[in-house]
């Protein structure tokens, strides 16, 4: 049995290793120097009772230095004001347009309803998306996001990260999760498997969208409009990738725990409708992270040829360091570094709590 379980160990080490290793594609590449250019933008912004977040927000986009977009805000049937600040915005700036879903409307309160009467109001083909308590980190933003729209690129992939609090635990374990989740994403996407995306920093063209039908083939499912979108429109040819610090744009992260489980309980009840291939290679990396830490914590415990045990993980946690380290730098988030490997054990096993939780029920409708 002893036996067994130490190779078992060095098996999932070594299949978890490759992984980390795989994500060298990402953490040691460079932004792509792309000159910005002209094309006509519209930026979507839904928003569901978030009237002091656009107060905050807005500008920071409006004061973009690009010469040809508009803003589409989509009231998603507030109670609060803001369709108020939406309209306030409207008279002070042409080209601010919104879209008002009321209660009324057969589909209301379905944020993928919503975001596709926003999608029909743009004017232009080229579709910028963020979330109402979003915003730039610079003025370059649109102009570095759509730069990468040619030839066949119909799909760009950003870096949606939050604000800090030097602080709160909190706030550091919500960043270094994003953090991780940028690396996979944006490492698939270079191995030619792109699969999902984040609303908060998402781009494509009004074609591709009406050539995916849209929303259609998931409308049913609460959450997935970013992520659920990419996993079916995405594909090596038409998915491109953007990191340069200043296409980064930054959210308000969650307060309390509580919210942010509930948050990520969402997201990952969307996975299990990825395409099958995405969900092997998911699944499998998960399964050899879990199974890497479950293995070593019972083999040191029992002594079971711990110098060995020892050894791997530390060149484990070397590899995942460095990839760590190199993406964080590129996406301004080296606070959250020194937390591998505790951030990592917890994730770990909070994910799997979470994915197992969804299995009895489900996780509750966005805001």
């Amino acid at each position: 049995m002893a036996l067994t379980l130490f190779v078992l160990f060095i098996l999932f080490s070594l299949l978890n290793i490759l992984f980390y290793i795989g994500y060298f594609s990402f953490s040691s590449s460079k932004p792509t120097k792309i000159p910005g250019g002209q094309l006509p933008v519209s930026v979507i912004v839904c928003a569901k009772n978030e009237a002091e977040n656009l107060k905050n927000f807005i500008p920071a986009i409006l004061s973009q230095n690009y010469p040809n977009f508009e803003i589409i805000l989509i009231n998603d049937a507030s109670v609060d004001e803001t369709l108020d600040v939406m309209e306030a915005f409207q008279e002070t700036d042409p080209r601010v347009k919104i879209v008002n879903v009321q209660n009324n409307e057969a589909f209301w309160g379905k944020k993928k309803y919503a975001l596709t009467l926003g999608i029909k109001k743009a004017k232009n083909p080229y579709l910028l998306f963020t979330d109402a308590d979003c915003a730039p980190e610079t003025e370059f933003w649109i102009e570095h996001m759509t730069a990468h729209f040619h030839e066949n690129k119909s799909i760009i992939l950003g870096y949606g990260g939050y604000f800090k609090n030097k602080i709160s635990i909190l706030n550091k374990l919500i960043r270094y999760e994003t953090l991780f989740t940028a690396i996979q994403y944006f490492s698939y996407a270079k191995w030619g498997m792109p699969y999902m995306g984040v609303g908060r920093n998402l781009a494509y063209t009004s074609t591709e969208f009406y050539e995916q039908n849209g929303f259609a083939t998931h409308l049913h499912v609460r959450s997935g409009d970013d992520d659920l979108f990419v996993n079916q429109a995405a594909t090596r040819e038409n998915t491109a990738i953007c990191f340069d610090e200043k296409a980064i744009t930054r959210s308000v992260p969650n307060s309390s725990f509580k919210e942010w489980v509930s948050q990520k309980r969402r997201h990952i009840s969307t996975s299990v409708l990825y395409k099958r291939e995405h969900k092997a290679i998911l699944a499998t990396f998960y399964l050899s992270q879990l199974l890497f830490w479950i293995l070593f914590i019972v083999l040191m415990v029992f002594q079971i040829h711990w110098q060995v045990v020892l050894a791997i993980f530390t060149i484990r946690i070397l590899v995942q360091y460095v990839v760590f380290w190199q993406s964080a730098k590129k996406l301004n988030e080296l606070d959250v570094v020194w937390l591998v490997p505790v951030m990592d054990l917890f994730l770990v096993f909070l994910q799997f709590g979470i994915f197992s939780t969804n299995l009895v029920s489900k996780p509750s409708n966005w805001k």
